[in-house]
């Protein structure tokens, strides 16, 4: 389909998008533009949308001029970050795309422990600038990630025990909800907005700059530790986990190991125990909290040592898109039962990469009380996540047949569900995410800052009639 053929279908003419790109301090990049499939290509693999034109932000007042414009031609309007959207939400069919990309500031204020952030900003990218100054917030287990959409859906880390959510530590925001207006919100300013950006998407607006809390967190225990895999002993590292003290932070996986260095050969393509943990506190107590998870079996590697905090995020392949089947969900326990339901599955895995990846919850993020944001589930124990990573986009229907059946086996009566590991499965599946009163209380709000639901490509929340 040509240029023309696209702007024609979407009622979008070549000299409007002229205008826009003349409106703008940022880059409007077109389906003829050399740079157009770069500039298109998100995270995961296997999504392949051609929008009409990918608006490159550079501050507040190019957003607003972009979401006028999309109001205003009846155009669908994808806000994109770091591009992690599971559902491919980051782009879309023949709209526009909001690339919040190059939105790079930071403002850091050491003495209050507090930062002004752009919302083009990575996890990383944020971590490395205030670890510097001995500061963090805590975000996710990725450093491409981008700092907006992962605030806005909740944001659980590294950190989600010892000082809880990402959301926990937002003071406040800038955004442009679908008037085109640019808004400061806080607890006191807008502050009915401000709730719902605290765990309900992107739904109600473009969030611009957050500002967060910082936390002094300098040298921590982390690293890698690898042990082999059985069911015995997945259900003692999650023990381990829950038993630890709440300065610990534990992501677990039993995967298919990956044929990296630091793996012995043998291993390479057999099930192992993967353990990301990383501790905040005294370096001494840190050590003696790791050594728990090292008694449980011989180590196949040990890479735990006390680092710098932006270490614990390891090195990405830049071009590495997988495509993902995958779901998640909140358990009360790893138990016999659903340590059996982990391994019968992931041995029937023909995929390239089968894990289920187990966090442990608790500690801050549950003292929190659940009306104080849109984040729900303050309650639950553990957060599990199954995932098929592939090549092959012809095999998508039995890896996500897989998928499916082993979180419908895993499930323990619990249908809740965390926004951000969403992927396309429906409206009932994000209706789960926000259970009970959060839901209706976020329909109202959505009903007043975007009654027409501009901002819909996102784990969406329609306004309340």
């Amino acid at each position: 389909m040509s240029l023309e053929e696209t702007h024609i279908k979407r009622g979008v003419s070549e000299f409007s998008v002229a205008q826009l790109s003349a409106s703008i301090k940022g880059q409007v990049i077109t389906p003829d533009d050399a740079g157009y499939d770069k500039a298109r290509t998100v995270f995961y693999g296997g999504i392949d949308r051609r929008p009409a034109a990918i608006v490159r932000v550079l501050d507040a007042n190019d957003v607003s001029q972009v979401v006028a414009f999309a109001r205003e031609n009846d155009i669908e309007l994808a806000v994109r970050a770091g591009g992690h959207s599971v559902a491919g939400h980051s782009v879309s069919e023949g709209g526009i795309v909001l690339d919040l990309s190059q939105m790079k500031g930071l403002d850091i204020d050491v003495k209050n422990r507090t930062a002004w952030a752009d919302a083009g900003l990575t996890a990383g990218e944020y971590t490395t600038a205030t670890g510097a100054h001995g500061l963090a917030t805590g975000f996710g287990d990725t450093a491409s990630v981008g700092i907006a959409g992962l605030t806005l859906g909740g944001g659980a880390g590294y950190l989600v025990r010892k000082y809880g959510l990402t959301i926990d530590d937002l003071l406040a925001a800038e955004i442009v909800t679908a008037d085109g207006e640019i808004r400061h919100v806080d607890t006191d300013t807008h502050p009915d907005l401000f709730w719902a950006i605290r765990g309900g998407g992107g739904n109600f607006g473009v969030v611009t700059r957050f500002q967060y809390r910082l936390h002094e967190v300098d040298k921590v225990v982390g690293g890698i530790l690898i042990l082999p895999a059985s069911p015995e002993i997945l259900r003692s590292v999650v023990k381990a986990a829950e038993d630890a003290p709440e300065e610990l932070s534990a992501i677990i996986a039993v995967m298919i190991a990956p044929p990296m260095p630091f793996i012995p050969a043998e291993h390479h393509g057999q099930l192992i125990t993967m353990i990301l943990p990383v501790y905040v506190g005294e370096v001494e107590a840190g050590l003696e909290a790791v050594a728990q998870f090292r008694a449980i079996a011989t180590p196949l590697a040990d890479m735990l040592r006390p680092m710098s905090y932006p270490e614990v995020y390891p090195p990405e392949q830049e071009d590495f898109h997988p495509i993902a089947a995958a779901r998640t969900m909140f358990i009360d326990s790893v138990d016999e039962q659903a340590t059996d339901v982990i391994f019968e599955y992931l041995g029937r895995s023909t995929a390239q990469m089968a894990v289920a990846q187990i966090r442990v919850l608790g500690g801050a993020m549950a003292r929190v009380p659940v009306e104080a944001t849109a984040f729900a589930h303050r309650s639950q124990p553990i957060m599990a996540n199954v995932a098929a990573l592939y090549q092959n986009p012809e095999d998508a229907a039995v890896h996500e047949a897989w998928a499916a059946e082993f979180a419908a086996a895993l499930r323990q009566g619990n249908t809740g569900a965390y926004a951000n590991f969403l992927g396309d499965e429906g409206e009932a599946r994000v209706r789960e995410a926000y259970p009970g009163a959060t839901w209706e209380r976020l329909t109202t709000i959505k009903a007043k800052y975007d009654p027409t639901n501009l901002f819909r490509l996102n784990q969406n929340i329609p306004p309340a009639k």
